[in-house]
């Protein structure tokens, strides 16, 4: 069985959260809400979905879990996972989101949100306590007729940001905008146009692409190179499936990092502190933009946790991100009489906007206010079909075997440090890092690497592969 909870949300294959799984899932979340006096009956319950071939058969099973609850299940079909967060807040109510996210489309998974935002590492263990209890549990044969929303939600989100950013600040800006199966494909075209920029639409699909905005395929580096070589933009833009976490590129097509766009985010929102992850690159600390930078470990839940820290300890204005690019907006911004409201949940729009005002306010392309932040080039890739055991085998020895991760650095002069907080993070001798982490959502292994130089760092990258590589196989 593959479904389990990973840094964001359950996830498995579509055959085996398809039918009881999917239902019964969604019954013990509701379970729980109702067991803490949360939810009433006849309380509504928000739920959306992605692009996803399989996600409509999964939501009604979801529609039908809430009505079997005494609860009232309201479809707000497909929309952005922010956007169904935010009017789920907004309503008081809780929300499910139908998503695998970016994995491939023979995945699927639920993320919950309680009406105070994500669930967090306490629910996830309380759903499946109560999951264990409701197994036998069977779903109605007769499908669920919920309660329909329409499009509020999604205007709702779009108002959000047409309601901060100054009208026409983008006017000058040609934006190129990657619409694959993103479900805000649409939504960005709006946003951006509504705000000035001339918005050319690209790459729209028909079927499901896994883009993920951490380790991007071939095919979409290619993609955003060649659409940047035949057209003039002053920046590419994009999502992962459900669009909470966003994918930029300069001018030339070449992507910038996600932990670099949370930065170029949070310097424009005057941010005085950052939470992070440790996967995030090293140079936070040192580029002069902030005056604090909490770390945390991967997944949103813990950055979520972070933010309530720095806010308790004094911080003003908070944004936390992750490597992925996901941007969560700790405490109200404002600026000019306008007002953005905190949304702590992983958000692609707000960082995309940011960083096109950035462009749009400074005159200069985005490769150089990137360069401002001095961070170290990076390069993260992953190793699929990696099952949990093998790596957790792999990181096991790396972590408490100081002579055999001494000798596995050999090659980079040895070991200098490790960090433990989320899978192995190793500062070579030679300054240079590599960090292995099993995935949360998926049966693989990924990798982070910083250097000096960019070449480098893809050839590092490529080194920490075939490391892992070998060592898995030879487990």
């Amino acid at each position: 069985m593959t479904l389990k909870f990973g840094t964001s949300g359950l996830r498995g294959l579509v055959s085996e959260l398809r039918g009881p799984p999917a239902f019964i899932y969604t019954a013990a979340f509701v379970r729980m809400l109702q067991d803490r006096g949360s939810l009433k009956e006849g309380s509504k319950v928000y739920v959306g979905r992605d692009l996803r071939a399989s996600s409509p058969e999964i939501a009604q099973l979801v529609h039908a879990a809430v009505a079997g609850a005494g609860l009232v299940p309201v479809d707000c079909g497909a929309l952005p996972t922010p956007a169904l967060a935010l009017y789920a807040n907004s309503e008081n109510a809780p929300a499910i989101m139908v998503t695998g996210s970016h994995i491939p489309e023979d995945r699927n998974g639920l993320k919950f949100y309680r009406a105070d935002g994500e669930i967090d590492k306490r629910d996830e263990g309380d759903i499946v306590q109560i999951h264990a209890g409701m197994k036998d549990t069977v779903p109605p044969r007769s499908p669920v007729e919920p309660a329909r929303l329409g499009a509020e939600p999604s205007r709702r989100y779009a108002e959000r940001f047409l309601g901060f950013f100054e009208k026409g600040s983008l006017s000058g800006l040609r934006v190129g905008v990657y619409q694959h199966s993103s479900v805000a494909r649409d939504i960005i075209v709006d946003i951006l146009r509504g705000l000035g920029a001339e918005t050319i639409p690209l790459g729209r699909a028909d079927h499901f692409i896994p883009v993920d905005t951490e380790a991007l395929r071939p095919e979409d580096v290619a993609l955003l190179k060649d659409w940047a070589a035949a057209e003039r933009f002053d920046a590419i833009v994009s999502t992962d499936g459900d669009s909470d976490r966003p994918l930029i590129a300069d001018n030339d097509g070449i992507f910038v990092r996600g932990d670099l766009v949370g930065a170029i985010t949070a310097n424009v929102l005057g941010a005085d502190c950052v939470v992070t992850p440790v996967t995030s690159n090293s140079a936070l600390e040192h580029c002069g933009h902030f005056a604090r930078v909490l770390r945390t470990r991967v997944g949103s839940p813990y950055v979520i946790e972070g933010i309530g820290t720095a806010l308790a300890e004094g911080a003003r204005r908070v944004v936390g991100f992750e490597a992925n690019g996901g941007v969560l907006l700790g405490s109200t911004v404002e600026k000019d009489g306008r007002s953005l409201p905190a949304l702590r949940t992983r958000d692609s729009l707000l960082p995309i906007l940011c960083a096109l005002s950035a462009i749009a306010t400074t005159g200069r392309p985005l490769a150089r206010i990137a360069a401002d932040f001095r961070f170290l080039a990076g390069a993260s890739g992953r190793l699929e079909g990696v099952p949990s055991e093998n790596s957790a085998s792999f990181l096991g020895k790396l972590a408490t075997d100081a002579a055999y991760a001494d000798k596995s650095f050999a090659v980079l002069g040895g070991v200098a440090n490790i960090d433990n907080r989320d899978g192995v993070r190793i500062t070579a001798r030679n300054a240079e890092v590599v960090h292995f982490r099993a995935s949360g959502n998926a049966p693989e292994l990924r990798c982070y690497v910083e250097a000096e130089a960019q070449s480098r760092a893809d050839e590092l990258l490529g080194w920490g592969l075939a490391l892992g590589r070998a060592q898995i196989l030879e487990s």
